[in-house]
């Protein structure tokens, strides 16, 4: 019960009193991520029905997707912002560090995070409310157990920081119970579709990887952040494309 507290303490505003924890004492939060994940797209689901009621879908999604944002302290969107700050130009290794590390957001990073909400808040106005209810939590589940994939299938870009206390201290049979968690979760409630959403999911985050690998050694958490970014926007499309599919 503590790694799930850890986790929503973690990835979200939720006061969880367990006060601040060791930096290599978050891999054991890990293998909650996709759960917690999957609580924040319940949150996210119940505003757009809510919303609903009030509003037609364009906005009532723009008012969900602003709470899932608020909910978890735009934790992934800084860190898509960052990443695609730092890989947009053709920086060497020390040039995309120090990037990386600058709080401040460039072009690419502003260009990046809207076009992340612009195409949630897109997919999400195309679903239904019961179809919104099943794609958003698989979509927030599935994003954050290829997080979890990604730090098992590549190293840590540095040996100190977010991303390196994942990648050394996170066990392979934690990471599997994350993994199969986002997994379990998307199969139950989109169906086919979560299998298509996974494949997407698994190409962007290997595609953001390499370039990882090749321009910083590695993965960070910025870098993490981004592939949940990824693997969201793809599970809402694949849940998008099932439903016209089948209208």
């Amino acid at each position: 019960m503590s790694g799930l507290l850890g986790a929503v303490s973690f990835l979200t505003r939720v006061p969880t009193g367990t006060g601040a924890r060791p930096v290599g004492e978050l891999a054991r939060f890990v293998p909650w991520f996709p759960v917690v994940g999957g609580g924040v797209g319940v949150v996210v689901a119940g505003v757009y029905v809510g919303a609903g009621w009030l509003l037609p879908p364009l906005p009532a999604a723009a008012v969900a997707v602003v709470a899932g944002v608020c909910l978890t302290g735009a934790f992934h969107e800084d860190g898509l912002g960052d990443t695609a700050d730092a890989f947009a130009g053709h920086h060497d290794r020390e040039d995309t560090v120090r990037i990386l590390k600058d709080p401040r957001l460039g072009t690419f990073g502003v260009l990046a995070v809207a076009a992340s909400l612009l195409l949630r808040v897109a997919a999400v106005a195309a679903l239904a409310p019961g179809a919104a209810l099943a794609a958003l939590p698989a979509a927030h589940a599935l994003s954050r157990a290829t997080a979890v994939a990604a730090m098992t299938a590549l190293p840590a870009a540095a040996e100190t920081g977010l991303g390196a206390s994942y990648v050394a201290a996170l066990s392979r049979r934690r990471a599997l119970a994350g993994v199969a968690a986002g997994l379990a979760a998307a199969l139950a409630l989109l169906g086919t579709a979560a299998v298509w959403a996974a494949a997407a999911a698994a190409l962007a985050a290997l595609a953001l990887g390499r370039l990882a690998v090749r321009r910083l050694g590695g993965l960070t958490g910025d870098v993490l952040g981004a592939v949940q970014q990824l693997g969201e926007i793809a599970t809402l499309l694949a849940a998008v494309a099932a439903v016209s599919a089948g209208g």
